[in-house]
């Protein structure tokens, strides 16, 4: 196989299953606090609610974008994209199991600690999208 297969096929043996724990986790913290809170949980989609975060991303997808008026379009679309793949990228470092981390400089540490702070640069570059 050439290395333009691999490699994103590597990528999305780590990105999947990270997004898909993520969207599941978010479904047990519902369900905890729909018991907290003594109310009926996220249980209405799929089988015991497995389907719902299907349905929570399709909602979110789906939904009409709500925009400021005084906003620059770009910017203020831009902002949480930037983040989001700012975040993704952090984990290329990030080694998951023996042999398996996409990237492996020797200067991981610091990698990790740079990219985690450019992604304050999202939020700068929503707020300044308003003015």
């Amino acid at each position: 196989m050439s290395i333009a297969v691999v490699v994103p096929a590597e990528i999305l043996g780590i990105i999947l299953p990270l997004l898909l724990g993520v969207a599941f986790l978010v479904l047990a913290k519902r369900k905890v606090m729909a018991f907290v809170q003594r109310r009926k949980g996220p249980d209405v989609v799929g089988s015991f609610g497995l389907l719902q975060p299907l349905a929570d991303g399709s909602k979110l997808i789906l939904k009409e974008p709500i925009s400021p008026s005084s906003a620059n379009f770009s910017l203020f679309r831009m902002a949480p994209v930037a983040t989001f793949m700012l975040s993704l990228v952090a984990r290329a470092v990030v080694p998951f199991d023996y042999g398996m981390v996409l990237s492996d400089p020797n200067i991981g540490l610091l990698y990790l600690f740079a990219i985690s702070l450019l992604g304050v640069y999202g939020i700068i570059i929503a707020g300044r999208s308003i003015n």
